[in-house]
């Protein structure tokens, strides 16, 4: 959602340390999976096909959980599986036995089975590229003084997108932050990658609040 636009109030920041855990020891059930798919002939072809069905079970999950009237359940879920098996298998080496394999591994599924429900719920739909939800920002439980306090901010909202951004920038932050299109929708749309999209957000917001900074406003998300 798109960053909050306030007036500056001072607040006092504690310092937090944050720990990454370290890898443990394979279990005997992950050291099976990995030495299957690494290997050759046989072993590592049913090994693969052993996989595709566990996460052909979890997309499936996903997928019933997320649209339960969705009539092409069963072709997304295929999808979303066959995409996450290459995703499991190219990054085997990024396995640190945190958790199960098979728990690691059900992860890929049902991130593949989230894009793939989220791409076909926007199928044929036209992507927004206007403002058209400005005025969802507004309270209408607000008071007077406060209404007027929002009217205000989000002009300068839309004086600081018009002015400070690139028109590359404004599609994305509005269509990302106001109309709230999913980023791989978004991606697939405009031909270009999430981290690029990530990226062109992260710059769009920069150059918002250095603009609000000056105007003695502050940005939050």
């Amino acid at each position: 959602m798109l960053a909050t636009i306030t007036r500056p109030i001072p607040v006092a920041t504690v310092g937090t340390v944050q720990t990454i855990p370290e890898a443990t020891a394979f279990d005997a059930e992950s050291k099976q999976w990995l030495a299957a798919l690494r290997a050759a002939g046989p072993a590592h072809d049913e090994a693969v096909a052993r996989l595709h069905a566990l996460l052909l079970r979890a997309a499936r999950f996903e997928v019933a959980r997320r649209r339960p009237q969705l009539s092409e359940l069963d072709d997304v879920a295929l999808e979303a599986a066959d995409d996450a098996l290459v995703s499991v298998l190219r990054r085997l080496d990024d396995f640190r036995g945190l958790s199960r394999f098979t728990t690691w591994a059900y992860k890929f599924a049902l991130l593949e089975a989230a894009v793939k429900v989220r791409r076909r719920a926007w199928h044929g739909r036209e992507l927004p590229l206007a403002p058209e939800t400005w005025n969802l920002f507004a309270s209408t439980d607000a008071s007077p003084a406060r209404r007027a306090e929002q009217e205000e901010l989000l002009a300068e909202l839309r004086a600081a997108i018009a002015a400070e951004l690139t028109p590359h920038q404004r599609t994305v932050l509005v269509a990302l932050a106001l109309d709230g299109v999913p980023i791989d929708v978004l991606a697939e749309r405009l031909d270009t990658t999430r981290g690029a999209l990530y990226k062109t957000l992260h710059d769009a917001r920069r150059k918002l609040r250095a603009r609000f900074a000056a105007a003695g406003l502050e940005v939050t998300q």
